[in-house]
């Protein structure tokens, strides 16, 4: 394992849910840094899973099935291949990045659309074959809540679109006495955000607090970081996605302290 002085004595929170944040942390570790864990997000079951199962008894008459997530594939195909006793052979899928179309291979689907430049519902919908869906059935699984962009966009270009929602995201974190205290000891440089809903409970989190006010927070995506920039907070966005970027974006600290 390459080991460095990349982040060489930075402190840095990571908000994303603990079993996404492992390989992440690692990496910090790795490259001289010291990585806290601070999940914003957790994912959970559904209380009740039969609103889902109504929207399975759909895809036998669907085209599309896009998946947001890796979480979405992992909670939504197990049950869609137990009703159909596999994956049924007319449906086309569609990710929205290489992991959730990584996930979706776990599974037995193997040709999937899947962008590559950045991992989101803009560039995923820029690409041809989701141009022409005009009477076309897509559906759209992710977790409860989330954006409309994307059932909008297909819905304008004339497709008939449904969500399937097979999980839930929870904030797990109550206060963030944590970091305050972290950086009282100057032990807190960074936050990483890589999602608007975690954004936006580390804002409600941390309102008003002075420490927020001198840590930088790197995100992932310029849409995450529209909101701490209206509040005149330090914003550093990655070039891309993935854990190489978000630490040549840290590494970007570094060399500002120096």
């Amino acid at each position: 394992m390459r080991t460095d002085h990349l982040l060489s004595n930075l402190h840095i929170a990571v908000t994303r849910p603990l079993d996404q944040a492992e390989s992440l942390n690692l990496a910090i570790a790795q490259h001289g840094g010291s990585a806290i864990s601070f999940p914003l997000l957790a994912i959970a079951a559904l209380d009740d899973y039969q609103a889902f199962e109504q929207q399975l008894d759909r895809v036998s008459r669907t085209d599309w099935a896009i998946f947001i997530s890796s979480n979405a594939v992992d909670y939504a195909m197990p049950r869609l291949i137990k009703k159909f006793g596999k994956i049924p052979g007319h449906l086309k899928f569609a990710a929205i990045g290489h992991q959730t179309a990584k996930a979706l291979a776990q599974y037995g689907a193997h040709q999937v659309l899947v962008p590559h430049t950045r991992f989101d519902s803009e560039t995923l919908l820029a690409l041809p074959e989701l141009q022409d869906v005009s009477a076309q059935t897509i559906a759209i699984f992710r977790g409860v809540g989330g954006r409309e962009l994307m059932a909008d966009t297909l819905k304008a270009r004339g497709a008939d679109v449904y969500f399937a929602e097979s999980y839930r995201r929870i904030n797990p974190q109550h206060n963030a006495d944590l970091l305050a205290a972290q950086w009282r000891q100057n032990q807190l440089d960074a936050v990483i955000v890589t999602s608007s809903e975690a954004m936006r409970y580390l804002l409600q989190l941390a309102a008003h607090a002075e420490w927020l006010t001198h840590v930088t927070l790197c995100v992932n995506h310029e849409r995450i970081a529209e909101q701490p920039r209206q509040l005149g907070l330090k914003v550093l966005v990655a070039s891309a996605p993935g854990d190489e970027a978000m630490l040549q974006c840290l590494a970007q600290l570094v060399k500002h302290h120096d």
